[in-house]
């Protein structure tokens, strides 16, 4: 502005002369900026060797790490390979400075001065974990709305081309999620913008280390993991998004999405090609005399430049990498035909659900493009409705980097559990290196950020994760975490929440922790051939190599004596109905009566013998995709009028017995499922239905074994969409259980209020808690049953005198939603949920049923999730198939379940699979449904045979 004054003051008062110099000063200085912007648009970021790094430029010499750190005895997965021996790490300034096996001693004694350090008795360490696709941040956890998520931005007069927003304006430093995150094990993750547009703007990398600057204040800047590196060499990200997203909210199609853009391409590529010229014009007149420059200036004037096409000119350039959410075959290979008009590097392909299918197709690029997908999450809408739960093994097969990320906002994407998605993909067999490196190495290197993260070498970041267990086993729980070389977790929380720390002796601290078993089963051939031969009904079956069984007091062995317990015993079934389970000779007398050529037999390993699981699910049966209504019985309107009962909803006239949640159930051994109707929000669902999830069954020969199961409403924010407050809602519970005890005694209400049909309050805040206690105690004949109960440890000792059960819907709930913001999060934070109401004498089982999106993708995990639940409430095996089980059927009063499962592996950790289901079927049942029946004198039928996602 000084210059400018000059020029106009000179211009009146002063001779030409003067006004002609500064004119010739500012030509040059033009020309001059002009110049540095033509070699700033060449410039790309430095990547230092980690074997020359000697500085972490986070570290500060105020809060950052202070002494060196050795970690000794460690089993160390190094990013890329798991050491054959114990390993020391030394982490020093937030660089691990050197690692060297624990036999060379070569980091003893030395002039080390206040070192910490710490035996971890040959634990699991690794790298700490990256996420390369998250929303923590940007969206703040607990959510307040549009208040503090600034994850999308949908402006119509911009439109689906946002290339020039970052995600670094609308981070906030102060998310409680970042000590959640980093309490998984994630100590970077790349926060990008929603997929809302076509080109949603730029993201940025962040350490998981809140108030990690210098003062300690909430400061976004210091969050950034590129903190202390001039802005010019940092790495940048670009999000993009094609198919369904913005095609919802722009309205257009996948044609009209593919042509914008490529016309905005074209239009950054005419700026490009524009720049391109002027800076070779440039750089030719830069030796030139000041008269030329100045007539170049005049001629040509400053380099060309549009702020909103800057970062499209940086993808074109290469200086920008490309990350696109893509979930469908198609999508990605349009994204890929465009990227190719103008040779545009695709770094990465994001969610990617059916990426498994084009495994060639990818790697027609020159580029490896890593494919960043879930383990799990699916069947929600469209594009994820064909996934592969062994998708990372099939695309490693072909040589496809594969990286597991959380996608993390919603409550069921939580990124504390990454590592939950490396052990499934495991399980699913990819190999246990590339399962580690999945959530290490292989991110980082999409990342461009190798060389300082997704390794625990020499020269890297000291980020490194201590592990209570081998990482990829169920339940698998970081004792510490370093960012930086600084502990993030209180060794107290760890202690109350674990019972131990990561530097406290093991029993046994002699042997290496051991992946957990890939699930193993026959070739596809081989199953389908012994599956086909299999009889259904009234048949025999010796099945041997049974290590346990948890059929104590099934109703299938109740006239079976029980021979000697061993961890090899023998099955046999003999015309659809158990004769025989023991170890040593007992089965052999049994064996001989059987005419062999009437007899399946079956040899395990590892035989595990189940009860049939039952599942309390989202929509299983009404609604096949969850975010397409029309794919199941729809959605009720929230806006009826629930005081009369003719308005209650019964899942029973709308469920459907087939689906791709479906076959995950019987992968999973659910043999019954119960299902309430789906609401558009609000206050009433309706009654839900018991199902069988045997594929031979229709609604009218055994489909349905109980027709109503319980009556459910909703006490938390969706009910506010109805009533406004939560003190109606309450209100109408109260008014529902009157009206049942009065004039409408004879109706659904009246067997709510009598106690014949269950009231299960889908609740979690601690509040809304205490009022379904209350209205208990008011109305005592009325069975209540709380399903969700996130804050239900609050009041445990509460729940537990006014004698109600809970379904937890998670044992691992997220402070997601402002109502839930006091959920109890557990290890390595704090105690888990079961854990407390045990000790609190609650009843209570589990469930998988989501917080936000109600679908039932996880259906197969369910047996896992009572291994974890087991293993972090210390509870034994058998009070674990409990949960999912014996406790489900009490707390509904459903009759006990004659089913059972055959199981090749432990069905409550990772690798095992179903081999055989057998349901239970008296010689009445055929054709008649709903009916009680003897269940010990029921025949078994084979329902399941080797399930898969696809049958």
């Amino acid at each position: 502005m000084a210059a400018w004054w000059l020029f106009r003051h000179q211009n009146v008062v002063g001779g030409a002369s003067e006004g002609s110099d500064v004119r010739v000063q500012l030509a040059l200085k033009r020309f001059e900026e002009s110049l540095h912007q033509c070699s700033a648009i060449k410039q790309f970021p430095t990547k230092l060797d980690p074997q020359n790094r000697t500085a972490n430029p986070r570290w500060n010499d105020v809060s950052g790490q202070r002494r060196p750190i050795i970690l000794r005895n460690a089993t160390l997965f190094d990013g890329e390979f798991i050491h054959p021996g114990p390993m020391d790490i030394m982490l020093d300034k937030g660089l691990i400075t050197k690692v060297a096996s624990t036999a060379s001693a070569s980091l003893a004694g030395g002039p080390y001065q206040e070192v910490e350090e710490y035996n971890v008795h040959l634990r699991f360490v690794t790298p700490g974990l990256v996420d390369m696709h998250s929303h923590h941040s940007i969206g703040a956890w607990p959510s307040a709305g549009r208040t503090n998520d600034d994850t999308n931005e949908m402006l119509t007069e911009w439109g689906p081309m946002t290339p020039f927003l970052r995600s670094l304006d609308g981070l906030k430093a102060s998310d409680e999620a970042f000590k959640l995150v980093a309490s998984g094990g994630i100590t970077s993750s790349l926060i990008l913008p929603g997929s809302s547009n076509i080109m949603g703007g730029e993201g940025f990398s962040v350490k998981n280390a809140r108030n990690s600057g210098r003062y300690k204040e909430y400061v976004v800047e210091e969050n950034l993991l590129e903190y202390g590196v001039p802005e010019v060499h940092r790495v940048r990200y670009m999000k993009l998004a094609c198919g369904e997203n913005p095609k919802q909210i722009y309205h257009h199609n996948r044609m009209g999405n593919a042509w914008i853009l490529r016309e905005h391409l074209a239009k950054a590529r005419d700026l490009l090609t524009a720049q391109d010229e002027y800076c070779l014009l440039a750089n030719a007149v830069s030796a030139s005399t000041d008269k030329a420059k100045q007539d170049f200036i005049k001629a040509e004037g400053s380099m060309p430049v549009k702020r909103e096409l800057e970062s499209t000119v940086g993808l074109l350039r290469g200086r920008v990498a490309f990350h696109n959410h893509c979930y469908l075959p198609e999508d990605m290979e349009t994204m890929m035909r465009l990227t190719a008009e103008h040779d545009i590097r695709i770094k990465a392909f994001h969610h990617a659900i059916e990426a498994w299918q084009v495994p060639h197709m990818l790697k027609s690029r020159p580029e490896n493009i890593t494919i960043a997908t879930f383990a799990e999450f699916s069947l929600y809408k469209w594009e994820s409705y064909f996934p592969s739960l062994a998708a990372g093994k099939i695309l490693d097969d072909h040589g496809i980097a594969v990286a597991y990320k959380s996608d993390h906002g919603l409550a069921e994407t939580n990124a504390k559990y990454l590592a939950y998605q490396a052990g499934v993909a495991h399980a699913f067999c990819l190999p246990e290196e590339k399962s580690l490196q999945a959530i290490t190495s292989v991110p980082a290197k999409a990342l461009d950020l190798d060389n300082r993260i997704g390794y625990a070498r020499a020269g890297y970041d000291a980020d490194v994760v201590v592990w209570d267990s081998h990482p990829l086993a169920i339940g698998a729980t970081p004792l510490q975490v370093f960012i930086d070389g600084i502990p993030q977790l209180k060794s107290s929380d760890v202690k109350l929440s674990m019972g131990l720390t990561f530097q406290d002796p093991l029993p046994d601290d002699t042997h290496i922790p051991v992946a957990p078993p890939m699930r193993s089963e026959p070739a596809a051939a081989d199953r389908i051939s012994f599956c086909a031969r299999a009889p259904r009904a009234n048949s025999s079956y010796v099945i041997t190599g049974i290590t346990r069984s948890f059929l104590d007091g099934h109703p299938a062995m109740r006239h079976v004596t029980v021979g000697i317990q061993s961890d090899n015993m023998t099955l046999v079934i003999d015309n659809g109905r158990i004769t025989c389970l023991s170890g040593g000779d007992d089965c052999d007398q049994r064996l001989i009566q059987q005419d062999q050529e009437q007899v399946t037999t079956l040899h395990l390993r590892s035989g595990h013998v189940l009860p049939g699981l039952t599942a309390v699910t989202a929509s299983l049966g009404l609604a096949e995709i969850t975010l397409n209504f029309d794919s199941g019985n729809g959605m009720a309107d929230p806006r009826r009028d629930v005081s009369r009962p003719d308005n209650i909803d019964f899942a029973k006239y709308g469920v459907q017995l087939e689906g791709k949640a479906f076959a995950r159930a019987r992968m999973g051994g659910i043999t019954r499922a119960i299902s309430p109707p789906l609401s558009l929000g609000g206050f009433l669902h309706g009654v839900s239905v018991g199902i069988s999830t045997d594929a031979s069954l229709s609604l009218h020969n055994g489909g349905i074994f109980q027709p109503d199961v319980g009556l459910h409403v909703t006490l938390d924010s969706s009910a506010m969409l109805t009533y406004g407050t939560i003190s109606n809602s309450v209100a109408k519970i109260r008014r529902l259980i009157m009206d049942g005890l009065g004039s409408f005694n004879a109706t659904v209400f009246g067997d709510v209020a009598s106690g014949r049909l269950p009231l299960i309050i889908h609740a979690n805040n601690h509040w809304d808690i205490q009022q379904i206690i209350s209205i208990k105690r008011d109305f005592p004949t009325t069975d209540i049953i709380i399903l969700g109960g996130a804050e239900a440890p609050l009041v445990a000792s509460e729940i537990s005198q006014a004698n109600i059960s809970i379904i937890l819907t998670e044992n691992r709930p997220a402070p997601a939603e402002f109502r839930h913001r006091d959920a109890v999060v557990g290890p390595p934070l704090t105690p888990c949920i079961a854990r407390l109401l045990k000790e609190a004498g609650v009843t209570f089982a589990i469930s998988l049923v989501p917080t936000t999106l109600p679908g039932d993708y996880r259906l197969h995990a369910l047996a896992l999730e009572a291994g974890w639940t087991a293993k972090c409430a210390a509870l034994g095996s058998t009070e674990a198939v409990e949960l999912v089980s014996s406790n489900v059927e009490d707390i509904l009063g459903l009759e006990r379940s004659g089913d059972i499962v055959i199981w090749e592996g432990n069905p409550l950790e990772f690798g095992a699979s179903v081999v055989f289901a057998f349901a239970a079927q008296d010689s009445a049942s055929a054709g008649e449904n709903f009916r009680a029946r003897d269940l010990s004198t029921s025949k078994l039928r084979l329902t399941s045979c080797w399930p898969q996602e696809d049958n």
